[in-house]
């Protein structure tokens, strides 16, 4: 299901990003909508999207998403409608790439959870998922392949 995980340090880099909070049942209706407002608006400003799209869970919260979708950029954007200028921060984290659909991510996200435990190492509040084979480039779910990314405490 997972690769084996391993720890990376990943830089700084600017994002574009759209802020969203929704009922957890709302998340197959609104995250598509989300991308494609985000991705346009990057485009309308010439900055890219210059690697694939990204969701960063802000913290869990029962019953709700707190997150931002967000897309690496060429330059920062401008604010446009609900998108905004970020940074990715740099930062020391656990990583793994799930191999197949989006079904597998609440399994998955455990086995991450699990072994970074194992390591003896202790995951920040928030956690990152990048899209880097999805429906738009794969029309097999087994094909997808989406990064696990849980940046870690010092």
């Amino acid at each position: 299901m997972i690769q084996p995980p391993a720890i990376v340090t990943l830089p700084a880099r600017p994002i574009a990003l759209l802020p969203l909070r929704i009922a957890r049942d709302q998340m197959p209706t609104v995250f598509g909508p989300a991308v494609r407002e985000l991705v346009t608006t990057v485009q309308a400003q010439g900055r890219g999207p210059v690697g694939p799209v990204f969701a960063h869970h802000r913290r869990i919260v029962p019953g709700e998403w707190d997150f931002e979708v967000g897309v690496a950029v060429s330059a920062p954007v401008t604010t446009a409608g609900r998108v905004t200028p970020g940074t990715w921060r740099a930062m020391r984290a656990a990583r793994t790439v799930l191999h197949g659909g989006y079904e597998g991510l609440p399994a998955a996200w455990p086995e991450l959870e699990r072994w970074i435990a194992a390591s003896g190492l202790a995951g920040a509040e928030d956690f990152f998922e990048v899209y880097t084979v999805t429906p738009d480039s794969a029309s097999d779910p087994a094909d997808y392949r989406t990064e696990l990314i849980r940046p870690l405490r010092d």
